[in-house]
C-alpha cells in the first residue's frame, strides 16, 4: 500500500471518531435540552454531524457537503441568536469551523473529494465572520465620544494628602493632584514594593487595605489587623504594631480594608493617632509617630467592642472596613456572619469619643429611640442588619451614612422583626452627636438575596431643578445606583417600584410585591438572562450551561429562592461591591465598575441541612455544604452558575468600566475591563490577552489630570484610563490581583506623586494570595 493510499484511509477515520463522539455528546445534550424547552438547534446539530461522521468513515463523498450544510446552518441560527456580538458568536462558530478546516487535510480530501473543499469553504466563511464581529466588539464598548465640559471651581478633594479610606469622608475617591496626566502616565515606573509578612494558615485574608497618607507617613492595616507606617517615598516600615488576632471563625474569609487618622488639639497623649479595628471586635487608638497604644483611650488604648452584643460565638462579629471619624466621634459597625443562625450578634451602629474612647452613643434598629449601652444582663437587639461597609459623613450637615446589610440569615426571611424589614439593605443617616436617625432609604425590600449596601455612600452635590443639590449616590449589588438627597434621603433621580416575582418561595416565607428601580440613572444589572445568553468556551460548556439554566427557575431581577434551585443575577456578590465609584467633580463624571455573574440558590430542608453538617463535623468552611441558618426551616446552598470548566456561564463581558454625566445622567461611555490572562478553564492561567471583561473586587480613583486608576479585576494588572473617553492608557502587571481601592499622594521628601495599590489577591476569585503594597511614580528627574 503506498503512502498515499495509507493516509487516505487513515485520516478520514481519525476525523470521523472526535466528530462522532461530539456528535453523539452534543445530540445527547440537545435532546435534554429539548426536553426542558430550550433549542432545537443542538439535537438536530447534534445529528447531523454524528451523520456527517459517519459518512466520512465510509469514505463517502457527502461527508463533506453535509458538514458544509451543518456549517451553513450554524452560522445562521449563530447570527439569529447573537447577532454579531464575538463573545457570543466564538463558542457558536469556532469549534465547528475548527473540525471543518481538517476537511481539507490532504489524506481527508484523497477519501471523500471535493466535498472536503466544500466544509473547508463553509469554515472560512464562519471564521471570517467571527473575526469581523470580534473586530466591531461589543455594541457597549464606547456609547458616546462627547466629554463633559468641566464644572466651575474646583471641588473638595484628596489633595497631597489622602487622610480617609476614600480620600476623604465624602468617598469620592478623587485626589486634585494632576502631576501625573493622560501625555506622561505611560512613563510611569515601580518606584518600590512593601511586603506585610504575613503568613497565611487557616482562613485565608485578602490585603485589601487603602493606606492613608498623612503628613510624612502612609498608614495601613495588614490581612492581620497588624497596623504599619511607611515612608512614602520609599516604602521603608517606620513601625509595626501587632494586635496578635486570632482571625478563625464564621468567615471564611476576613480582611481589614484600611485605618482612620485623627488630630487632637488638647490630647493627653497621642496627639495624632491612627484608629484601627479588629477580628477580635476590638477598637484601638494607636500614637501616630510611634505606633504604641495610647493610655488615654480606653483601657491602655483599647475598647472592647462585645460590650451590650451578648454571646458572641468566635468569628461572628469583627469589623472589616475603616471606622468613619467625624466631628469628634468614631462612629463604625461589624460584620456579622452570614447564613449561619438566626441568634447572632446585633447590627448596632456604635460611636466612640476619639479622645478617651467613651461610649458615645449607639443606634440600634430594634430600639432606635434609646441611644444608650444595654443594662446588666441586657444586650442590643440581636441579628439584625448589620453594616460591614464602609460609612460616609458630612461635617456640615453633622450627619454619617450607614449603608446596611439585610438581616441574618441572608436567604429565609419569614422569622424578621419590623425593624430589620424596615432597615435591612438601606443606606441610613443618623445625626453624628446623638445617634438619632434622620432618614433611611431602602434598596431591596425584605433582601432574601444577600443584597447588602457593600459600597460606601458617595457624597456629591448634582444640578437638578436648576439648582445645585446635596446628594448622595449609594451603588448596590442589585446593579442600582442610587441617587438621593443627603439631607432628606429623597430620590434626586426617579425610583419606580416595579412588581416582583411571586412564585416559588418555600411555604412560610413572604415576599415583597415590589422592588425599587432607580429609573432616573443607567442600571448595571444588566438585562434579564435568557437562554441564548447562556455561554462557554466550546459548543459543549455552552450546552451545558444551556441545560443548567433551563434547570433553574428565573423570574428575572428578586427570583426568590425556595426548595429547588432559583437563580440570582446579579450574583450575591453584585453588581456593585465594596469598591464603590469615584466621582470627577469637575467633569463631573461618575466612574463605575460592576460585575456580572449569576448565583444559584436552594432552600435545604432542616433535617437534611442538619445530616449533613453532622456528617462533615468540623468542616464549617465546606461550601459544598448547605450553610446551616439555623432557627429556620431551612439550610441554603449557593453555588455559582459556571460551567464545568469553571467559567462563568453568562455572555462576557463578566465585569465592566463606565462613566456617567452627572448633569445628563446619561452613559458616556462604557467597556469591558479586565483580559483572559491570569484565567483560564478549571483555574489555569490561559496567558492570553484578551479583553473579555473580567469579575472583580476593588474599586477605582480618579484625578484632577484625568486619569482613573483601578487594578480589581481578576488578572493581576493596574490599568489607568482617560476619564472622558474610557481609553486605556496604561498597564502593569501587579505580584498578585490588585482587589483593593487605590490612592494618591505626594511624597514630601521629594514632591513627586505617587500612585499606589494593595496587591493581595483573593480567593473567591481564584487569585493567588500576595502581600505586596506596590507604589508607581514619574521617574526622577535628573
Amino acid at each position: 500500500m503506498s503512502r498515499n493510499q495509507s493516509g487516505a484511509g487513515i485520516a478520514p477515520k481519525a476525523l470521523a471518531v472526535p466528530l462522532l463522539l461530539i456528535g453523539f455528546a452534543i445530540a445527547a445534550g440537545g435532546a435534554m435540552l429539548v426536553t426542558l424547552g430550550g433549542s432545537l438547534y443542538y439535537l438536530l446539530g447534534g445529528v447531523a454531524v454524528v451523520a456527517a461522521a459517519v459518512l466520512l468513515w465510509r469514505r463517502h463523498g457527502a461527508s463533506g457537503w453535509l458538514y458544509a450544510g451543518f456549517l451553513l446552518a450554524t452560522l445562521a441560527w449563530a447570527l439569529w441568536e447573537a447577532g454579531l456580538g464575538g463573545w457570543a458568536l466564538a463558542p457558536r462558530l469556532l469549534g465547528p469551523a475548527v473540525f471543518g478546516l481538517l476537511f481539507a487535510l490532504p489524506g481527508v480530501r484523497r477519501a471523500i473529494g471535493p466535498s472536503g473543499w466544500a466544509a473547508a469553504g463553509a469554515a472560512i466563511l464562519l471564521i471570517a465572520v467571527q473575526v469581523v464581529a470580534g473586530s466591531i466588539g461589543s455594541p457597549d464598548r464606547f456609547v458616546a465620544p462627547a466629554s463633559p465640559a468641566l464644572l466651575a471651581g474646583d471641588a473638595p478633594a484628596a489633595g497631597a494628602e489622602w487622610a480617609a479610606w476614600g480620600g476623604t469622608n465624602a468617598g469620592q475617591r478623587y485626589s486634585g493632584l494632576d502631576q501625573i496626566t493622560p501625555a506622561n502616565v505611560g512613563d510611569l515606573e515601580l518606584a518600590w514594593t512593601y511586603h506585610t509578612g504575613v503568613k497565611q494558615e487557616g482562613v485565608k485574608s485578602p490585603l485589601q487595605t487603602t493606606p492613608i497618607m498623612v503628613g510624612d507617613t502612609l498608614y495601613a492595616c495588614t490581612q492581620t489587623n497588624i497596623v504599619v507606617a511607611l515612608d512614602p517615598e520609599t516604602g521603608r516600615e517606620k513601625w509595626r504594631f501587632d494586635p496578635k488576632v486570632d482571625a478563625t471563625g464564621a468567615s471564611a474569609v476576613t480582611t481589614c480594608r484600611g485605618v482612620a487618622f485623627a488630630r487632637l488639639a488638647d490630647a493627653v497623649d497621642c496627639p495624632e493617632r491612627i484608629i484601627t479595628a479588629t477580628f477580635n471586635a476590638k477598637l484601638i487608638a494607636l500614637d501616630a509617630r510611634s505606633g504604641e497604644p495610647c493610655p488615654s483611650f480606653g483601657k491602655g488604648g483599647f475598647v472592647d467592642l462585645t460590650t451590650g452584643l451578648g454571646v458572641v460565638d468566635k468569628g461572628f462579629y469583627y469589623v472589616s472596613s475603616a471606622p468613619t471619624i467625624v466631628r469628634g466621634r468614631i462612629v463604625l459597625g461589624g460584620w456579622v456572619a452570614d447564613n449561619q443562625s438566626t441568634d447572632e450578634p446585633s447590627g448596632v451602629i456604635r460611636a466612640y469619643d476619639v479622645a478617651t474612647g467613651t461610649f458615645a452613643w449607639a443606634w440600634d434598629m430594634g430600639r432606635p429611640d434609646f441611644h444608650g449601652e444595654p443594662g446588666a444582663g441586657e444586650h442590643y437587639t440581636r441579628s439584625t442588619p448589620n453594616s460591614w461597609a464602609p460609612m460616609s459623613a458630612d461635617e456640615a450637615l453633622g450627619l454619617v451614612y450607614v449603608p446596611t446589610g439585610n438581616a441574618t440569615p441572608d436567604h429565609w426571611g419569614a422569622n424578621r422583626s419590623p425593624a430589620s424589614e424596615r432597615f435591612g439593605s438601606s443606606v441610613i443617616a443618623l445625626d453624628a452627636q446623638t445617634g438619632a436617625m434622620r432618614w433611611s432609604f431602602q434598596t431591596a425590600h425584605h433582601d432574601l438575596w444577600d443584597y447588602d449596601v457593600a459600597s460606601q455612600p458617595t457624597l456629591i452635590d448634582v444640578p437638578a431643578g436648576g439648582r445645585i443639590i446635596p446628594a448622595l449616590a449609594q451603588p448596590t449589588k442589585r446593579g442600582e445606583l442610587f441617587l438621593l438627597d443627603r439631607r432628606t434621603g429623597k430620590p434626586v433621580a426617579a425610583v419606580e417600584e416595579r412588581p416582583a416575582p411571586q412564585r416559588g418561595a418555600a411555604p412560610g416565607e413572604r415576599l415583597a410585591k415590589t422592588q425599587p428601580f432607580s429609573v432616573g440613572m443607567p442600571s448595571f444589572r444588566g438585562p434579564p438572562l435568557t437562554e441564548t445568553d447562556m455561554w462557554g468556551l466550546t459548543p459543549l460548556d455552552q450546552l451545558w450551561c444551556r441545560i443548567r439554566f433551563k434547570q433553574l427557575r428565573y423570574d428575572g431581577p428578586a427570583t426568590p429562592p425556595g426548595t429547588d434551585e432559583s437563580l440570582i443575577y446579579p450574583s450575591i456578590g453584585g453588581g456593585m461591591n465594596w469598591g464603590g465609584v469615584s466621582v470627577d467633580p469637575r467633569r463631573g463624571l461618575m466612574i463605575v465598575n460592576s460585575i456580572y455573574y449569576g448565583t444559584i440558590a436552594q432552600l435545604v430542608p432542616r433535617a437534611e441541612t442538619d445530616r449533613l453538617h453532622a456528617a462533615a463535623a468540623g468542616q464549617m468552611h465546606n461550601f459544598s455544604l448547605p450553610q446551616p441558618q439555623k432557627g429556620t426551616p431551612y439550610g441554603v446552598l449557593l453555588t455559582g452558575l459556571v460551567s464545568p470548566l469553571n467559567v462563568p456561564c453568562n455572555t462576557p463581558p463578566f465585569g465592566k468600566i463606565s462613566a456617567i454625566d452627572l448633569r445628563t445622567r446619561k452613559l458616556v461611555w462604557s467597556r469591558p475591563i479586565g483580559s483572559a490572562r491570569d484565567s483560564g478553564p478549571m483555574g489555569f492561567a490561559s496567558r492570553l490577552p484578551i479583553g473579555m471583561g473580567m469579575p472583580m473586587f476593588g474599586g477605582s480613583m480618579v484625578t484632577k489630570s484625568g486619569l482613573i486608576f483601578i487594578g480589581a479585576t481578576q488578572e493581576r494588572a493596574f490599568r489607568a484610563f482617560d476619564v472622558s473617553n474610557g481609553h486605556e492608557l496604561w498597564r502593569t502587571a501587579l505580584p498578585a490581583g490588585g482587589q483593593a481601592n487605590p490612592m494618591t499622594y505626594v511624597s514630601p521628601k521629594s514632591g513627586r506623586q505617587f500612585v499606589l495599590i494593595a496587591a493581595g489577591g483573593h480567593v473567591m476569585l481564584q487569585s493567588p494570595l500576595g502581600d505586596s503594597i506596590v507604589a508607581y511614580a514619574l521617574p526622577k528627574k535628573r
